[in-house]
């Protein structure tokens, strides 16, 4: 079985131990100016995405992993061509760890999204598990226990500091609610893509496929729908849901229509009256 999840859903990865894909929205590039003191970060779009070998009598195959994976190899960034141009693949690639967070794995995290944010032509991301049967299990506990007591602090800050960046995440008790995610939490339960989907957590689950790949498969076809639609608008867009989670009605009304208003002046605007006109499809540009 496989899993593709709904925004914001990253920290319950470790928080709730949902065994998932979490799609999440990424927070790309420098910040978009709002009116007074509603600001917020340029957005684009971006996805986790995973797959696990089926319990007993599954078809997915299984690879063997060596321990003896290169660092250098612990993080794959792809960026796909043709009909695909846009998409950029990061594979987390530690099999030996179940790909669990090490200094060098967010300092590849953090260098490979520094890059991406400066990089116009890039639309959407997704992460994705290069491992069967795991996603990230968290921080790495054997490298942590080796550390000083003055490492841990800034260690977790750059994780931290590094979901931020491409998970846009919310807590927990704000996807699902502060009732279920005591209980989730405080119990450390695992659930399944099927359980995990019913308390509303990710928003796909689906059949793995024969190459074990169908949670990524997923994620792409998203990607693909994500593509021809105008990066202004997306990135306002984006902005207007996040901003807008964190206030009441009437304050999220009021980022909504500052996000409006920067696609105004936009070239993307009047191409897409002009396309709505011709009754073709637009040729966004971003600008």
């Amino acid at each position: 079985m496989a899993a593709a999840a709904a925004p914001g859903a990253l920290s319950t990865l470790r928080a709730g131990r949902a065994r998932l894909a979490a799609a999440c929205c990424a927070r790309l590039g420098p910040g978009w100016r709002l009116p007074g003191s509603l600001r917020g970060p340029r957005v684009a779009p971006a996805m986790w995405a995973r797959g696990w070998a089926p319990a007993a009598g599954g078809s997915a195959p299984r690879r063997g992993y060596s321990s003896d994976v290169k660092t250098e190899d612990e993080l794959r960034v792809r960026y796909l061509e043709e009909e695909n141009r846009g998409i950029v693949v990061l594979g987390i690639n530690r099999a030996y760890a179940k790909n669990s967070f090490s200094k060098n794995l967010v300092k590849m995290l953090s260098k490979a999204v520094d890059a991406l944010k400066s990089d116009k032509k890039v639309r959407t991301i997704i992460v994705r598990s290069e491992v069967p049967g795991v996603f990230c299990a968290g921080a790495d506990l054997k490298e942590r226990v080796k550390m000083n007591p003055s490492e841990v602090g800034p260690f977790v800050s750059k994780i931290r500091a590094v979901i931020n960046e491409i998970g846009g995440t919310q807590r927990l008790p704000r996807a699902i609610g502060v009732s279920l995610a005591k209980e989730l939490i405080f119990s450390a339960r695992v659930l399944d893509g099927q359980e995990a989907k019913a308390v509303g957590l990710i928003s796909h689950v689906l059949e793995q496929n024969p190459e074990g790949d169908a949670a990524y498969r997923k994620a792409l076809d998203l990607a693909r729908e994500f593509l021809p639609q105008g990066p202004v608008a997306m990135r306002v867009a984006k902005l207007a849901i996040n901003q807008g989670m964190e206030v009441d009605l009437v304050t999220g009304l009021a980022i909504e229509e500052a996000c409006y208003a920067q696609t105004i002046p936009t070239k993307d605007r009047l191409e897409g009256l002009l396309a709505f006109k011709e009754k073709r499809s637009p040729r966004y540009k971003g600008e």
